[in-house]
């Protein structure tokens, strides 16, 4: 196996090669990434896995035409193929002239994503963190009886970038976190829960935490019912105004304003959301799981406020999206694997934090819907942001949470939730890369019996 010290020669190689052969611009992208699972259950191991993968993607650029390869081969025969196929697949491509490979950058940030502690505890130390985790969600409370998954996981990955402008580049990177997943059950009734937490420190993992609120979802739920039809006052917590983000996404990325599927297209200095909302992509964030020095082909990460109070600033671009439009990439430029080239997407993608306490923003409250759960959020129409999703949650009684529900449905449009919102949490909270607080819409039509 070849060992990592050795990518930036090999890539180098490959770019060379690549040059020689006479393509005007060449980048050589090698990842090798090892990633843990161990899933406990009843205080026993039911799977351990652990998964290593390593190869390189090569792109060429000749006469605005792009050929791209990959293999996990990285002897010099296999660099040399890989090479090769680059270049045949070039040449049946049609040519655009905005195909461009970026330049280095002058300064990339600083960032601490490597953690030394994952790799150095034993997985034992992993197994007896999944193991507590399950206990913790057991002891809770009786009613707790099945234990889905409860789930350690970790990852480290290594990337090398080199490409014939002169960039080479290198960085190590890292995560671990905890899942549980579980049901709590009375009388016939079940009702299920989950958690979870992702770090870049392996001593900041809180498997007490992920057991207790695990099972507090699922007890919270237990004896849930539909309401009647109203117009209310509807609250967010931060994990369903998180996934409401995820619709954000694809809609503020300039590959999908340039191919007119984006519902903030033309909207620019527009104000496309309530004053209170702003939105944001960091993949500089200090303990942001997506947090990189670099993206997917070298350009330096950054913060870009996409929305601020309410008004569209902007959009998320990669080098080739920017040439079309004339500017600078932002920095997403994102690749998951060597197996595929450079596609616009977010890094540590976030509603900012708000000023108001949540018991605050509760108790603003006299009657609404706190929605803790939401099913086929998938299903929305990203172009139109149109929406009509299955929720759950908790009624609001005069600021305080009351009696479960379930069964209920929730439609609108995700432009007009944004410009609904009235308040926005001081509980900025990350799930993965999404993050957000608790959100408070002011009317919304949520439909039971």
């Amino acid at each position: 196996m070849v060992k990592e010290d050795a990518f930036p020669g090999i890539a180098g190689a490959a770019v060379d090669r690549a040059r020689q052969l006479g393509v005007e611009m060449a980048e050589a992208y090698i990842s090798s990434s090892k990633e843990l699972i161990i899933d406990v259950r009843k205080k026993s191991v039911e799977t351990l896995k652990f998964a290593e993968e390593c190869g390189l993607g090569l792109r060429v650029i000749s006469g605005g035409r792009v050929g791209f390869s990959f293999s996990t081969d990285l002897s010099p025969a296999g660099v040399a193929e890989t090479v090769q196929r680059a270049l045949t697949n070039c040449g049946k491509t049609t040519a655009d002239p905005y195909h461009c490979l970026p330049s280095p950058d002058q300064v990339y940030p600083e960032l601490d994503i490597y953690d030394h502690g994952i790799r150095a505890s034993t997985v034992e130390d992993k197994i007896e963190l999944a193991k507590s985790m399950e206990q913790v969600a057991l002891d809770y409370d009786d009613r707790i009886k099945i234990i889905e998954s409860a789930t350690y996981q970790d990852g480290e990955s290594l990337v090398t970038v080199v490409n014939s402008h002169g960039m080479n580049l290198t960085c190590r990177a890292a995560y671990c976190g905890l899942y549980l997943a579980l049901a709590a059950s009375d009388g016939g009734e079940s009702r299920s829960g989950f958690a979870f937490d992702y770090r870049l420190k392996y001593k900041e993992l809180d498997p007490g935490k992920v057991g207790r609120e695990a099972a507090h979802k699922a007890v919270r739920m237990l004896g849930a019912a539909p309401a009647p039809t109203k117009k209310t006052t509807v609250v967010l917590d931060p994990y369903v105004a998180a996934g409401f983000l995820s619709l954000a996404g694809p809609a503020l990325s300039s590959d999908a304003v340039q191919k007119g599927r984006s519902l903030f297209a033309g909207k620019v200095g527009q104000s496309v959301a309530s004053s209170k909302i702003t939105i944001i992509d960091d993949g500089t964030l200090p303990h942001g799981i997506a947090s990189t020095p670099f993206d997917g082909e070298g350009v330096a990460t950054q913060r870009n406020v996409l929305i601020k109070n309410g008004e569209l600033q902007g959009f998320l671009y990669n080098t080739y999206t920017a040439a079309k439009a004339n500017l600078k990439s932002t920095g997403n430029g994102v690749r998951s694997t060597y197996k595929g080239t450079p596609e616009v997407g977010v890094t540590n993608f976030f509603i900012d934090s708000g000023a108001t306490p949540v018991e605050q923003l509760l108790q603003e409250v006299t009657s609404g819907i706190y929605i803790t759960e939401v099913m086929g959020l998938h299903t929305a129409n990203p172009i139109s942001g149109d929406f009509s999703v299955g929720v759950a949650g908790l009624w609001i009684e005069n600021g305080m949470l009351t009696k479960p529900l379930r069964g209920m449905a929730l439609g609108g449009n995700f432009i007009n939730l944004l410009a609904s919102v009235e308040r926005v949490g001081d509980d900025l909270k990350f799930f993965g890369g999404k993050g957000a607080p608790t959100l408070l819409v002011s009317e919304m039509t949520v439909g039971g019996q």
